[in-house]
């Protein structure tokens, strides 16, 4: 692997047999972080965040099946 850095980016040089699965978490990572990198949010609150909308996505899926 070489990473080089550019003016304006930084380049990742893999070797053509890398997993693309591998390949698209990293991309889904680094695209998280430079999202979230102005994010005031605390863990507390994206955890907080993330359990109401399972419990809404659960009560809708419930709805949707008659359960």
């Amino acid at each position: 692997m070489i990473i080089e850095r550019t003016k304006d980016e930084v380049i990742f040089r893999l070797p053509v047999n890398t997993n693309l699965d591998d390949l698209q978490d990293m991309a889904d990572l680094f695209e998280f972080k430079e999202l979230s990198k102005n994010s005031a949010a605390t863990q507390q609150e994206v955890d907080d965040l993330v359990k109401k909308i399972k419990i809404d996505r659960w009560a809708k899926t419930k709805s949707k099946i008659g359960l």
